[in-house]
């Protein structure tokens, strides 16, 4: 998996790189338009990181210019926040904006979602742990877990927000929009006991009094 990282801050780019390669892509780090524009006319990347500002012009300009075209995901990556800014960039047809200061678990669970999107036949791996997304089957070390469809819907939806609490109340909106019946609060202990139990593993954080999330490391 390699990502293009567009970023003239040298500080800001090494960390990126460190934690990106730690989960395992293959970072190529440019810090301005002419070489990333350079770079782009032989070569390709499942993914660019683009800041805005470069020192030798800016980054909506180049992805008009040598990204748009070729239809790589990008995700902009500023330090400003006007609201303008943000509407421009997505209007050009960026997948993500994200504002500086940012965590790296923030961005990733960005990179995440963008990559998903962009897959077909979509395998999420957490632990021993494969959920494929496309055809809502889960399996676990390679040996089909079988859930009933509601228990499936409230482990997809986890998995879709990888990194990020899933609350309670958020889960019990979403049995509403699938099967029309209100739950209540213990309903959905239940539902995630049994999920647990059915999966026999501890990817499934409670954060209590809140919800639930499954992270990636």
């Amino acid at each position: 998996m390699q990502i293009l990282l567009v970023e003239d801050n040298e500080m800001v780019a090494k960390g990126l790189i460190y934690s990106l390669e730690q989960k395992g892509y293959q970072i190529i780090h440019k810090t301005n338009v002419k070489s990333t524009m350079e770079f782009l006319e032989n070569q390709e990347v499942e993914l660019v990181i683009l800041d805005i500002s470069l020192p030798d012009g800016n980054g909506f300009n180049l992805y008009q210019k040598s990204i748009s075209y070729k239809k790589i995901p990008t995700i902009f990556l500023t330090a400003k926040d006007e609201e303008d800014d943000i509407v421009k960039g997505l209007e050009l047809g960026a997948e993500d904006y994200i504002t500086k200061p940012f965590s790296t678990k923030e961005l990733i669970a960005r990179i995440q979602k963008v990559l998903l999107r962009q897959k077909k036949n979509t395998i999420i791996t957490v632990q021993n742990i494969e959920f494929d997304l496309d055809k809502m089957v889960v399996y676990k070390n390679k040996q089909e877990i079988i859930l009933t469809s509601l228990e499936l819907k409230i482990l997809h939806l986890l998995f879709l927000n990888l990194n990020k609490v899933v609350t309670r109340n958020d889960i019990i909106d979403k049995i509403w929009e699938w099967t029309g019946n209100d739950v209540n609060d213990n309903t959905i202990t239940v539902y995630l006991k049994r999920i647990r139990e059915k999966l026999d593993t501890d990817i499934i954080k409670t954060i209590k009094g809140i919800g639930y999330r499954i992270d990636t490391n």
